[in-house]
């Protein structure tokens, strides 16, 4: 889940100095926290107060202003006693200048001072960039997968596929808006496909919370459609607003509010004391916080995503080498000429039936014994002899 709802926050009329101060639109400053400018207008106003992510991102905007502020009010004091010690020195110059034209005393060359080098930034490299990105964000979208899935190991290993994913396409997601909704989109897909019910270790169950409202709110959100359950915990869980709910989803702002007001009336039909959207989100936080849900190492899920990319390249390159080679023996074996069919065959008629041996007759006994009884072989051997 999210961190606390609980982040401090300034005051509605703070805020709005802090934005006026840094010389901010309210479309600049909800381009920067991902929200609409209607939506900085009530967080301002005092109407609405930011929840979940959007809490976080707020605050974190706000003392980062607050801090520009302060550097900028002490550079600005800086700068005025710069200008007073230049001044000064002006004034010692027209002095010592004044001196000099008396006679009085002699000139003095003064070195300038040297310009302190500015630090330069530190860049960081791809892997460090990916390992930072999976050290803040991995935890939580763990977490927020097993609210969808209620398996701690489906939870995790969506988690990882999606980090992976995020690394083989590492220059589109570094420079997308909201990385870490990428890869929460990319688990969620991932967690919630209907293949997930084919594999063996679906149909082996997990242990059940050991806390019987936990238990009983899990399997609560199994019980709702996917689509309402990922719907209820992107709104009511991760803080989003309707809009971005919907995006994520991939569904209009109508119907992503359908889904949450049915997910919500399915569970307050059941737990009537999760009717208020602030006790359920509670409630969601504490469930995902009491289970004991780990996440592996970035670079252990780097490098299973690099050996996972090079096992496909060579499963795709050996049946590439496969077709080519079954497709060269089909052209070295196929015929090159034209072979015309053999044409079917017909049935023969008028010929006899050929009828089974019998009894011979008298006279087929008679002709049998008179072969036996003469030569077969020809006449016999001639051979010379004496007169």
């Amino acid at each position: 889940m999210t961190r606390s709802p609980a982040t401090p926050l300034a005051p509605p009329k703070a805020r709005r100095r802090l934005r006026e101060t840094a010389a901010l639109t309210q479309t600049q400053l909800a381009d920067r926290v991902g929200v609409t400018p209607g939506t900085v207008r009530a967080w301002e106003s005092g109407r609405t107060t930011p929840r979940g992510r959007k809490r976080e991102a707020y605050a974190k905007l706000l003392k980062t202003l607050a801090e520009e502020e302060t550097a900028r009010q002490a550079r600005q004091e800086q700068e005025k006693q710069e200008e007073q010690a230049k001044r000064n020195q002006e004034r010692e110059q027209k002095q010592a200048q004044k001196q000099d034209q008396e006679g009085l005393r002699e000139p003095e060359l003064k070195p300038e001072p040297e310009p302190e080098p500015k630090p330069e930034p530190v860049a960081l490299t791809p892997a460090q960039a990916f390992d930072a990105l999976y050290a803040f964000s991995a935890p939580a979208l763990v977490r927020q997968t097993f609210l969808l899935t209620g398996r701690r190991e489906q939870a995790r290993e969506s988690v990882e596929r999606a980090f992976q994913a995020a690394w083989e396409r590492w220059p589109e997601v570094a420079r997308d808006r909201d990385p870490v909704g990428w890869v929460r989109a990319t688990a969620y897909e991932y967690a919630l496909s209907p293949w997930q019910r084919l594999r063996p270790r679906h149909r082996h169950p997990e242990p059940p919370p050991a806390d019987p409202g936990d238990r009983t709110l899990l399997n609560t959100l199994l019980r709702l459609p996917p689509r309402h359950r990922r719907t209820l915990v992107l709104y009511d869980g991760v803080g989003l607003d309707l809009p971005e709910t919907a995006a994520e989803t991939e569904a209009s702002t109508p119907a992503t509010a359908n889904r949450l007001l049915r997910a919500r009336e399915a569970v307050a039909g059941r737990l009537p004391a999760l009717a208020d959207p602030q006790v359920l989100h509670l409630r969601l936080a504490e469930l995902a916080s009491n289970e004991r849900l780990r996440a592996a190492e970035p670079p252990t899920v780097r490098r299973g995503g690099e050996r996972r990319a090079r096992f496909w390249t060579r499963a795709a390159i050996a049946f590439t080498v496969a077709l080519i080679g079954t497709t060269a023996l089909t052209v070295r074996t196929a015929p090159t000429h034209y072979e015309p069919p053999v044409s079917p065959g017909q049935a023969v008629r008028g010929v006899p039936q050929r009828v089974a041996p019998g009894a011979l007759s008298d006279e087929e006994l008679e002709l049998r014994q008179k072969l036996r009884d003469q030569l077969q072989d020809g006449p016999e051997r001639l051979s010379p002899r004496l007169e």
